[in-house]
């Protein structure tokens, strides 16, 4: 009995096959928007971080998740980001001092992560976040981050 060779795609063909069918590529996609503002901890601007944009499945909502880096109390998808779906959203913030000898790392937290629930709108905004100081409660600080 003979087989004829069956052809293979190589690995780097089938990962992006494979990204176009689960995340969808193209037009066809979840439109997001763009979002941009302050953050705050204490009144004070967080000197660096994350905000996350997830989705609210308890409100049914089940759109696409954003993203931003927080830099000096400022934070933009458009910077490095990625935007949001709009709708009820949840909002996670982390917040660190921003002192680290390695750019991968923010620092040391200064709260713990704090969520918030906000419907936001589907379009492009201006939103300011502000962390009370009673996100830092209980918060435990490593000693020492890995310096690599």
């Amino acid at each position: 009995m003979s087989y004829a060779p069956v052809p293979r795609l190589p690995a780097f063909a089938l990962g992006t096959l494979g990204c176009m069918f689960l995340c969808g590529c193209g037009s066809g996609g979840a439109t997001s928007f763009h979002v941009s503002g302050t953050v705050t901890f204490d009144g004070k601007p967080v000197p660096a971080g994350r905000v996350d944009f997830f989705p609210d499945f308890s409100q049914k909502n089940d759109g696409p998740q954003g993203f931003a880096l927080i830099k000096g109390g400022r934070f933009d998808t458009r910077d490095g980001g990625q935007g949001h779906g709009g709708g009820h959203l949840v909002i996670r913030i982390d917040g660190f001092d921003g002192q680290s000898d390695n750019p991968a790392f923010f620092g040391k937290p200064i709260f713990k992560p704090y969520e918030i629930k906000r419907d936001m709108p589907k379009a492009d905004s201006e939103e300011n976040f502000d962390v009370p100081a009673s996100a830092a409660k209980g918060l435990v600080v490593p000693a020492n981050l890995p310096k690599s």
